[in-house]
């Protein structure tokens, strides 16, 4: 682990809002991958039986920032704190994820529980390394709610078809990914 400047991670933390904010505006997060190193890592857990898992710049475009997000377009994912460690140039950001669609009594559609990212720095100002978490089970319930209410998207209908079909890109069975959720390539 490597050690950087204080206020080199503060600026590639504002440059990632910054990014994601621009992202959630349009609709397409793929502008994103940009802030990832060529040989980057991005992963996350969903529940017992499956992760996911993009080795490289372009498999994070395609596949975390592209795939993933379909069905996604005027969600927010508002960051609501961000830990910085300089001595090991790491970043944990806590945020919510927020339907643009509302409920009959005006609220916001919100998967429960708390997500969040954590990053390893990697210089130049991209992350070499990232993985998420959230509540795999409140998010699942609220786009049941959503699909019984008629609000859920038909971009994300149609994304959660093709997930009971063959295995979208870079879903593998538990422990079977190219990289493990807890690895960290050339450590």
């Amino acid at each position: 682990m490597a050690e950087y400047p204080r206020e080199e991670l503060e600026e590639m933390v504002q440059r990632w809002l910054d990014t994601n904010k621009a992202a959630e505006e349009a609709g397409d997060w793929s502008a994103m991958a940009d802030l990832y190193t060529e040989d980057a890592t991005y992963g996350w857990n969903f529940g017992p039986k499956e992760d996911f898992m993009a080795v490289g710049r372009e498999q994070i475009r395609e596949w975390a920032l592209g795939t993933e997000m379909v069905g996604l377009g005027g969600w927010e994912y508002p960051y609501q704190q961000i830990l910085i460690d300089d001595k090991a140039g790491q970043v944990l950001g806590l945020w919510k994820q927020i339907a643009d669609a509302k409920r009959s009594d005006g609220s916001n559609y919100e998967i429960g529980g708390i997500g969040g990212s954590w990053f390893r720095y990697g210089g130049n100002f991209q992350w070499s390394w990232q993985r998420d978490f959230f509540d795999f089970g409140n998010a699942a319930a609220l786009f049941v709610e959503m699909l019984g209410d008629g609000t859920l998207s038909d971009g994300m209908a149609q994304r959660m078809k093709r997930s009971l079909g063959d295995p979208l890109p870079g879903h593998h069975k538990i422990w079977q990914a190219p990289v493990q959720i807890w690895e960290v390539p050339g450590e």
